[in-house]
């Protein structure tokens, strides 16, 4: 609580990385309900501007090198849920 995670996604791809690529990194709580999209890259970093983890998302990551990873700051208790990273990479999905 009140800390830093850093959540590691690692990736390879058949292709080249491009401009193309896309991460998008999602939530569910704990408790259940809808997965939201908390995250989103391509060529530059989207931190969500709504809901929970508003200004609380950086961008680690080096697609270059395989990596998708995020940090998150100021950790609360109900921060605590399933967190799914897609990397898509044309045409390697």
């Amino acid at each position: 609580v009140g800390g830093q995670v850093s959540l590691r996604c690692s990736f390879a791809s058949a292709v080249p990385v491009s401009e193309s690529l896309t991460v998008d990194w999602s939530y569910r709580p704990l408790g259940g309900g809808p997965m939201e999209t908390i995250f989103h890259y391509q060529s530059v970093a989207y931190p969500t501007t709504v809901g929970k983890f508003k200004d609380r998302i950086s961008w680690i990551g080096n697609v270059a090198q395989g990596d998708a990873s995020i940090a998150i700051h100021s950790l609360v208790m109900s921060d605590n849920g399933t967190f799914i990273c897609s990397v898509k990479n044309p045409p390697d999905v």
